[in-house]
This record gives structure tokens, sequence and C-alpha cells, in this order.
């Protein structure tokens, strides 16, 4: 089974999401996001899923679950580099992505994870 990296920079977590997700390495993914946040304290979890040109219901549940498992480890999740094509679907499939935070690009999720930072007083 293929696994995503998981990068650390400063208080924060990068994922790249660079192949199609399968329901297996979905669910690791979640494992071991879970498992970085509480072990390294990160503050912020961005994911970016700009390579992605399709996504399933199986999908979008995961990106919800991942925000949900960090919010209650005390970590905000941003989703960037969301295609068209997908935000399309996911509002096809009815997927809300309640508690998930979104912007353009990396550059921009880092900014808002900043700036939630300053504004929760955890400096950034």
């Amino acid at each position: 089974m293929e696994r995503i990296p998981i990068l650390r920079m400063g208080q924060t977590l990068l994922v790249t999401i660079q192949v199609d997700m399968q329901d297996q390495t979905a669910r690791a993914l979640q494992e071991d996001l879970a498992d970085r946040i509480a072990k390294t304290g990160a503050s912020g979890v961005l994911i970016d899923i700009s390579a992605l040109e399709i996504v399933d219901s199986f999908v979008g549940r995961m990106l919800s679950t991942i925000s949900g498992v960090a919010r209650v480890l005390s970590a905000t999740t941003v989703v960037v580099g969301m295609q068209p094509a997908v935000a399309i679907t996911l509002v096809e499939l009815g997927l809300s992505l309640e508690g998930v935070r979104t912007a353009l690009n990396v550059e921009r999720g880092m900014a808002l994870l900043d700036r939630i930072r300053q504004e929760s007083g955890l400096g950034a």
C-alpha cells in the first residue's frame, strides 16, 4: 500500500496528495495524520489536493473526518488547490465538508493558518 508523506513545517503538517486516493490509502492517511498531530502538537494541517482530478464521496468524507480528528486534537485543517471540477462534484454529492477551511493555494493556506494562530493567541 502506498503511504502519503506528511511533512512538518513549523507548527503545520503539510500533506500533498499526488495519487488517486484508494480507500485503504485514505484510511492510512487519517491514522498517520492523527498520530503525527498528537506526537508533534501541530496546530495546523494543510492538505494540497491540486493533483486530484476526481473525488468520490469516500474521499470527501475522509477530508471531513481528518478535519474533525484534527479539531479534537486542537489543530485546524485547510484544504488547498481544489480544482473546479472537484468542487462541483462535492456539491453534487451533497458533501458540505463542514469544518474544513479552504484556500486557493498553499501560500494562501499557510497565511490562513498563520492568521488563525494569531487570532487564537498561538503565535505564528
